[in-house]
């Protein structure tokens, strides 16, 4: 019986060490947190969007970074089987818009339970409080192999496999501090750009401050990166900030910015492009025709009324300001006297909203870190090393990411339970 070490206990370690349990391996799960599943708990607003219900293609075209990669991890452990091993370990789940899939009760804590129960069942021994300092290696001239684990308080573990589920640095208050990428870089593994993602945009336009707090639904955003590159677009929803706008759209859109960060006084500009642009599309269900003459009718009911009073029936309350501003139109100007070139123009603005990118927000707020082992040095069909036998790694630690949806945390499953299967089974098995 191989005695399996994993490191870090959130979704992709949980799922690894059940695997590695279930195929054989004795196993002992490190966290250096004081319970299991600490960002999972929060992830969601606290509901946990486990994964998403669309079939395997689906998953594969909402992957951002190296999706062939997973092609074997998928298939290996889909999202159908994430449910029904929730739904087996006492956690029913429900699919909302978007094939969004959650716990009936709507309780993060109810997944982490299931895994909990699980690990129990299954005899894999826990270690909470626990740092793992560096990874121990024997051998040497390429031959090198895992040999165990060595702690922060000095003590060592050895072990015959050891899988690396420490995440990334996004929301580092629940102990997602980059452990993972140290240990990749001192056993020789390559690290590609890490940056925060799926994570809100500043905004330079000072208007976009006015509506703070304002939720827009079933719009459209295109995301433009210089000199005119379309690099994104989607429908949804999206929401005003303080320091620019956020929601599901946003955080989407996150993840299609300039790949490379530029400076801006002592810190790095994380990712953005110069000059990136974003255009809200607040009526798409219309194209400009449709829209010129929705507008013509407005305001055919309105003539004799001032164009600030006679935008109502177009927008929410706190946008109108904003858009009669914006729109060069006089406020105190008889909706009878607007010409076709204004209201034209008018209908283009409603149609492409421009804000100007000043850059992402850190990895505070970030949902996922963008980047990490390069999977170049992983066997994708077992996730383990291509520098050190024994070793995987699995989850977030490694450069794979995808858009909102459940389809990181798919990544996570998928990763972990093909890493925890290969390195619990006897040699010779996988």
């Amino acid at each position: 019986m191989d005695r399996v070490i994993v490191i870090g206990g959130g979704a992709a370690g949980m799922m690894a060490a059940v695997a590695a349990a279930e195929s054989g391996g004795s196993v002992c799960l490190i966290e250096k947190n004081e319970k299991l599943g600490k960002k999972l708990f929060i992830t969601g607003k606290g509901r946990c969007n486990v994964t998403n219900a669309g079939d395997r293609e689906t998953l594969l075209a909402n992957v951002c970074t190296n999706g062939k990669f997973l092609y074997s991890a998928f298939y290996d452990y889909d999202n159908r089987a994430v449910m029904e091993f929730l739904e087996r370990e006492g956690c029913p789940l429900k699919t909302e818009r978007g094939d969004r899939v959650f716990p009936v009760s709507d309780h993060s804590s109810d997944v982490i339970g299931a895994f909990q129960r699980a690990l129990k069942r299954l005899g894999v021994k826990v270690l909470l409080n626990t740092r793992v300092k560096g990874l121990m290696l024997e051998g040497e001239n390429g031959e090198e192999r895992i040999a165990g684990v060595e702690l922060a308080d000095g003590r060592t573990l050895p072990a015959d496999k050891c899988v690396v589920c420490t995440g990334g640095i996004s929301y580092p208050a629940t102990g997602s501090t980059g452990d993972g990428y140290r240990f990749a870089e001192e056993t020789g593994h390559r690290l590609t750009e890490r940056r925060p993602s799926l994570v809100p945009f500043n905004i330079r336009e000072e208007w976009c401050r006015q509506l703070m707090g304002l939720t827009l639904k079933n719009v459209s955003v295109r995301l433009c990166c210089p000199p005119s590159r379309e690099v994104y677009q989607g429908f949804g929803e999206m929401l005003f900030t303080h320091f620019g706008v956020s929601g599901p759209l946003i955080l989407s859109a996150s993840s299609f910015i300039g790949q490379k960060g530029r400076k801006t006084g002592k810190k790095a500009d994380p990712g953005t492009e110069e000059g990136a642009r974003l255009y809200i599309d607040l009526k798409p269900a219309l194209d400009e025709e449709q829209l010129d003459r929705r507008l013509l009718r407005d305001f055919e009911e309105n003539k004799n009324r001032q164009f600030k009073n006679a935008l109502g029936g177009l927008f929410p309350m706190k946008l109108i300001p904003v858009m009669r501003d914006l729109s060069g139109i006089h406020p105190d100007k008889k909706v009878n006297e607007i010409t076709r070139e204004e209201r034209r123009a008018f209908v283009g603005l409603i149609k492409n909203l421009p804000l100007t990118v000043a850059g992402l927000r850190g990895y505070e707020e970030a949902v996922i870190t963008k980047g990490g082992v390069s999977v170049k040095d992983i066997n994708p069909s077992t996730m383990e090393s291509k520098k050190a036998g024994g070793l995987y790694f699995a989850g977030e630690v490694l450069d794979l990411d995808a858009l909102t949806g459940g389809f990181n945390l798919q990544i996570a499953w998928s990763t972990g339970h093909l890493a925890g299967k290969c390195a619990g089974a006897p040699a010779g098995e996988i």
